[in-house]
């Protein structure tokens, strides 16, 4: 989530920026380029080798290509072009079923969604703006099955609304109030439509997909449902709450973005843009004390005075409404009468049983407390201890990497306790920060009280170790760890084992910074130029890019790794020299990259955007990838002019430019969506994707006249009552009934 470009009031808060250490931020630097309107602009890219030449891979992670046809090859499709329609466009080829939107039922008793602004119930429905997902095979009898093809659950996430001013406005009649005080009916829709689905998926004697309505695996995740503390940082101090004077417990999970899939079955989910939905009244810093509480909050993008992107809080008297103000309005010492810790609740990675309604979520507080995406295992390896990449959504912010304690059984995969298995792997381990050097090389650096630049922080005093995790964003600024461009998803290569991350863009970067929050680019994030669009200049690195990192000895629990740029995002009309440094085509060129999932049955990498920058040209888009290998290209240096008649020379390493054979547009959607969130079958057959937030340039003043609203989807497709548009999952099938994307 998180369009630098193009945002609704209401969203702009959701870009933080709150990084202000002295931290490096990657030495590299773009300079201008001629934009497709005659202004400057720069760019980046390179696509690597054919993954598995030929294509007649081994699956990963239970599929099977026994029944693969000989002839099949990797993106073997025709690209499809970019648009602006409101449709979902695909290769010929294959066909697109629309399968479960906002507001659809999960109970027999649950009401079809009129989509009016009417409905209610949303705790057994739907929620908003779908997003990371994940596959969980069922049986014919309903037990976990790693080869199901034809059932199981998908475990979804539902990050936001679409709202503005306050209000999510399509979720309402009349679309809300948009001044406070907010009634409570509203806000109590807004809390419910956060959170994760767990919804069984089923193909039929026809062949045909759907979600089944009154499935006993059902069931909403919310805002305020109950939620254990897991990890170092439970029952801490930092953890106390009115709800939960012990700090064990918690309500809710928030603003749920990418996910991640255990070697277990179960399913990770991050929470994102939280920050932005707490409020904190002017003269909280005093009424701390001034303690230092106040600088985490500040690190944490909640400064005093700071508005709530909702107004949750004015509700009403209840508790469920008073625990999202969070200054300190009581007399304890520890904040057991109020809810001045409640913001400490949020910020992790939640780990959820898709088959098992009776295992309460858990907070894995030992992966870091940070604007979560997507948490990629390394593969695992028996005997060796297992790793998870994170990256940090906002600009200037860092990326991580947690090693367990234990090394992993491969029995555990089929535990039938798999929270238990959870408990082993995520409650103990060492979180890392990563510094990325020019020559290529990097190291993660451990965020542990052992190390004196985290014990002697003058800036903030850690208390014990559950603090460096709370706090991981100041611990990491305390070990120096490198500033990136917004780094989002992280995904494994099923076979090499490298670790990309999606760096969707920045627009805080400059040559010559000009305040605190610029930042001169450096060799992992390199580029610095001018992208127009329309009228409007984009500044800083507006089409972002892809990292790859190599670990070095000691696989998942290495300290070092290598590491070069995969793509650079960018129009294929860019300067190549310093701009379109992939060489991308037209059939290629896209912008922002966001979500990021490699294909456990063919291997193939998917690409999806969440763009403001190029969506005067083209819709969000989704992308098909073979990559090769870190180290497959070559150096290259840019060079900036600066103030005063100097140069910045920046280098970088960019891998081998992208082809028609190793990347190539797959999917175009609807007006104003993003693309975000895949999961599979085992077999690479069914390939389900979320189209997220259709429609959210539209005015809420529009709210009464479907004609202004900039997209009708999915009605317009022909699903569902309505035309306000719905977040939505689609499935997607090739029509000789083959692997999608070969």
């Amino acid at each position: 989530m998180n369009k630098p470009v193009d945002l609704p009031l209401s969203r702009v808060s959701d870009e933080e920026n709150s990084n202000t250490s002295n931290n490096p931020s990657f030495a590299s630097v773009l300079d201008a380029r001629l934009s497709r309107r005659s202004l400057l602009r720069g760019g980046v890219g390179t696509a690597a080798t054919a993954l598995f030449g030929s294509f007649g891979l081994a699956a990963c992670g239970g599929g099977s290509d026994g029944d693969a046809a000989p002839a099949e090859k990797a993106l073997g499709f025709t690209a499809v072009p970019k648009s602006l329609a409101d449709v979902v466009s695909v290769p010929a080829g294959y066909s697109v079923s629309i399968l479960y939107a906002l507001g659809d039922p999960l109970t027999a008793n649950t009401p079809a969604y009129k989509n009016d602004g009417t409905d209610t119930d949303f705790e057994n429905r739907a929620g908003d703006h779908h997003d990371g997902m994940e596959w969980f095979g069922l049986s014919a009898t309903g037990t976990p099955s790693n080869t199901a093809t034809d059932r199981g659950l998908i475990g979804m996430n539902h990050e936001a609304t679409t709202d503005e001013r306050l209000s999510s406005f399509f979720l309402h009649a009349n679309g809300g109030t948009s001044t406070l005080p907010r009634p409570a009916a509203e806000v109590d829709k807004e809390v419910a439509i956060h959170g994760v689905s767990v919804v069984e998926m089923k193909k039929d004697a026809a062949g045909k997909w759907g979600y089944v309505k009154d499935s006993a695996f059902n069931r909403r995740l919310t805002a305020l449902t109950e939620v254990e503390v897991a990890g170092p940082a439970r029952g801490d101090a930092l953890l106390v709450t009115k709800y939960s004077p012990n700090g064990t417990l918690t309500r809710g999970t928030l603003n749920n973005c990418g996910t991640g899939k255990t070697p277990w079955n179960t399913l990770l989910t991050g929470e994102e843009n939280w920050n932005g939905y707490f409020f904190r009244a002017t003269g909280d810093d005093a009424a701390r004390g001034n303690d230092k509480s106040v600088t985490s909050l500040r690190r944490y993008g909640k400064t005093e005075g700071s508005a709530s992107r909702h107004g949750w809080e004015t509700g009403g008297a209840d508790d469920k409404y008073q625990r999202w103000n969070i200054a300190r309005t009581g007399t304890s010492a520890d904040g057991s009468d109020d809810y001045r810790n409640e913001m400490n609740g949020m910020g992790y990675v939640v780990e959820i049983d898709a088959y098992d309604k009776s295992k309460k979520a858990r907070k894995r507080t030992a992966l870091g407390r940070f604007a979560h995406e997507s948490a990629a295992f390394s593969n695992p390896v028996a005997g060796q201890p297992l790793a998870v990449y994170q990256g940090d959504d906002a600009r200037n912010e860092y990326i991580y990497k947690f090693v367990s304690s234990a090394n992993w059984d491969p029995a555990d995969a089929n535990a039938a306790d798999r929270m238990a298995v959870g408990d082993k792997y995520l409650n103990a381990g060492r979180l890392y920060a990563a510094k990325f050097n020019a020559d290529g090389t990097g190291q993660w650096v451990e965020l542990t009280l052992a190390n004196a630049a985290i014990s002697g922080y003058a800036t903030y005093p850690f208390a014990n170790q559950a603090d460096v995790f709370v706090n991981a964003r100041i611990a990491g600024d305390a070990v120096g760890a490198t500033k990136m461009d917004r780094p989002e998803w992280c995904a494994v290569h099923p076979t090499t084992g490298e670790v990309y991350f999606t760096l969707t863009n920045n627009s805080n970067r400059r040559v010559d910074p000009s305040n605190a929050a610029q930042l001169v680019p450096d060799s992992a994030n390199p580029r610095v130029y001018t992208d127009v669009k329309g009228t409007t200049n984009q500044q800083g690195n507006p089409n972002g890019h892809i990292l790859r990192l190599k670990e070095g000895t000691g696989g998942a629990a290495a300290l070092g790794f290598t590491w070069d740029v995969y793509l650079f995002g960018a129009e294929s009309g860019a300067p190549a020299g310093t701009v379109n440094l992939s060489s991308l085509t037209a059939d290629q060129d896209f912008s922002s990259p966001d979500g990021l999932v490699f294909s456990p049955s063919t291997g193939i990498c998917w690409i999806q955007t969440d763009d403001g920058a190029y969506t005067d040209v083209t819709n969000c888009m989704m992308l098909a990838a073979v990559p090769g290998q870190v180290g497959d290209g070559a150096k290259k240096t840019l060079s900036y002019p600066r103030a005063g008649g100097t140069t910045l020379n920046v280098d970088t390493y960019v891998g081998k430019a992208a082809t028609a054979d190793t990347l190539k547009r797959f999917l175009v959607g609807p007006v104003g969506c993003e693309i975000t969130g895949l999961c599979e079958t085992p077999d690479g057959k069914a390939l389900f994707v979320n189209i997220q937030h259709p429609g959210e340039t539209t005015a809420m003043a529009s709210i009464g006249d479907p004609t202004k609203y900039t997209s009708q989807w999915p009605g317009n497709a022909g699903y569902g009552a309505g035309r306000r548009p719905r977040s939505a999952t689609i499935v997607i099938t090739k029509n000789d009934g083959g692997r999608v994307g070969t």
